[in-house]
């Protein structure tokens, strides 16, 4: 049966963002794992993967909300709306350090030399000579 709904196709539309994060997120993990322990660059990204977590499992649990018992011809909730908003809003910052790392940093999209910024230490260990 096809639901010709705005709240139905929204429901899919956010069903299908949760496979592509879940899809982005295994590539994003190789990156990771590219980047220095220690360094400004990997901070960012720790930071970054959580925030893109965390909202994939906002958006999931927003379509199991849809989906449990909702009638989709009844539009959707304020609760509902205010999850996407508030999951928005840290896609936003979580895109926004993304970017930090591809276009300051360079992670994985520049030469080494280009990345030497974020890759420096955030801080240094003693100097066991004294």
């Amino acid at each position: 049966m096809i639901r010709t709904s705005w709240s139905g196709g929204a429901r899919w539309l956010i069903a299908l963002g949760v496979l592509g994060a879940l899809a982005a997120a295994l590539v994003g993990f190789l990156d990771l794992f590219a980047i220095p322990p220690g360094t400004r660059a990997f901070r960012v990204g720790l930071v970054h993967m959580t925030l893109n977590l965390l909202v994939t499992a906002a958006y999931a649990a927003n379509f199991r909300w849809r989906d449990a018992g909702h009638r989709h011809d009844a539009g959707v909730g304020g609760g509902m709306l205010a999850l996407n908003a508030v999951s928005l809003a840290a896609l936003g910052v979580s895109g926004y350090l993304g970017g930090k790392l591809a276009y300051r940093y360079g992670v994985r999209v520049a030469d080494e030399s280009t990345q030497a910024e974020g890759f420096v230490a955030t801080h240094r260990p003693p100097d066991p000579t004294g």
